[in-house]
């Protein structure tokens, strides 16, 4: 089925094949018609679906159709988690739209950068808008745009967006938005707190739902290593050595732990460096940029990485830390494996850890053998069993529960 068979213009069908989107992927097939008739729309699919495409192809189509405005307004607004995903789809909806006959001016913002050239970059309007929350209500509040002309509003990784502690920021742009816009919320799950905000928000919303491929999930082999908390970086480097790993994406619970763990790697004569929320823009994209051109063996990550960066043919993922819910962990390994091709997850476990990798093994329906390299025998013991769920989020509600129902009581609220 080509683009145009969606009722794209062929103009967006033309740049949508040289991004290498030679016949809609799933998620587009569905999304496109129904963004382009109009509808709200609560859409479930996952990382490297196409889902930047089947929102960005129809929010163009939607504002060539309309009459030019002058001066330039923020016609559609594309909210997203973190930088580096607002600079990825920022650059998807500027690929599309370079062959319009009136190319849409597309400003992205985010934070951990200066505000001033992104300020001058809005001198004159802008027709989309791709923002982090906090960066995007910096700017309305410096004068420097206002969002009371959306006619279109994107949630992209919806629940990335409140498990981040966005939800007071995220009430606070949907207050500022006009009553009458068209709703797109993408997210790879909808927990309840997601499902709240949309059902406030929302009117009559089609539900399409694109669950991972099985043949893509089987590429991916899986293993668990016994081994003591202290001798994981000995272990991991053991594991490099031995296996021949070309590029190793390894995951970490602290910003900390990436900065030491990165250091010891780097110490024992490997390429490696870390990524985190606390680098620059600059030392992300940069770090970023050269894994991507294999010119490092390990990045050592936190979950920042785990959604939103697509890595072609990653071919190692490494469980450090192990994450602290199921549905991390899911996503955290789906950096690798992608596309067809194949890839490896490798979680450490430790003595103190193994009650809360059991929990993950039965939330995702695993059953895996608890290997121990030759050599790294642990002599560690688990500490005596606490009241809770071993660690996995529990049901009490936390402040981050309690900000995602603020912000979808302020959605609720009467106009």
């Amino acid at each position: 089925m080509p683009f145009t068979a969606l009722g794209l213009a062929p103009a967006l069908a033309q740049a949508a094949a040289e991004l290498g989107f030679t016949t809609p992927t799933p998620i587009q097939r569905e999304a496109i018609p129904a963004v382009l008739a109009g509808h709200d729309l609560l859409a479930t699919a996952q990382t490297g679906s196409g889902k930047t495409a089947a929102y960005a192809l129809p929010l163009l189509q939607r504002l060539t159709q309309a009459a030019n405005h002058s001066p330039r307004r923020v016609r559609a607004l594309v909210v997203v988690p973190t930088r580096e995903l607002a600079a990825q789809a920022g650059e998807v909806v500027r690929a599309l739209a370079q062959h319009l006959p009136r190319q849409p001016k597309v400003a992205v913002v985010f934070g951990g950068v200066s505000i001033n050239p992104q300020m001058m970059a809005l001198r004159g309007g802008a027709d989309v808008v791709v923002a982090t929350p906090g960066r995007l209500l910096d700017l309305v509040e410096h004068n420097a745009l206002r969002l009371s002309a959306v006619e279109l509003l994107v949630l992209d990784e919806a629940d990335r967006l409140l498990d981040l502690g966005f939800a007071d920021e995220l009430a606070r742009v949907l207050a500022l938005l006009p009553a009458q816009r068209q709703n797109l919320f993408f997210s790879a799950t909808f927990p309840s707190p997601v499902q709240a905000l949309a059902d406030a928000l929302l009117r009559e919303p089609l539900r399409i739902d694109v669950p991972a491929a099985p043949a893509e999930a089987a590429v991916i082999l899986q293993q668990a290593f016994l081994v003591d908390s202290t001798r994981r970086t000995q272990l991991l480097r053991q594991l490099i050595k031995d296996q021949g790993w070309q590029r190793v994406l390894v995951f970490v619970a602290t910003q900390y732990a990436a900065e030491r763990v990165a250091a010891k790697l780097h110490h024992g004569d490997l390429y490696a460096t870390s990524f985190h929320g606390g680098l620059s823009q600059g030392a992300r994209q940069q770090a970023l940029g050269e894994f991507k051109e294999k010119r490092w063996d390990v990045v050592v990550t936190t979950d920042l990485a785990a959604r939103g960066i697509d890595i072609e043919q990653l071919p190692v993922v490494v469980n450090y830390d192990l994450p602290r819910s199921a549905v991390d962990y899911v996503h955290r390994i789906g950096r690798t494996g992608r596309a067809g091709a194949s890839g490896l997850a490798v979680s450490f476990v430790s003595p103190a850890t193994e009650a809360h990798w059991r929990l993950i093994e039965k939330r995702q329906g695993l059953s895996l053998p608890l290997e121990v390299l030759p050599g790294f025998e642990p002599t560690e013991t688990a500490p005596p069993p606490s009241p809770g769920d071993g660690g996995i989020k529990g049901k009490r509600p936390s402040k981050k529960d309690k900000l995602r129902a603020a912000a979808a009581a302020a959605a609720r609220k009467p106009d």
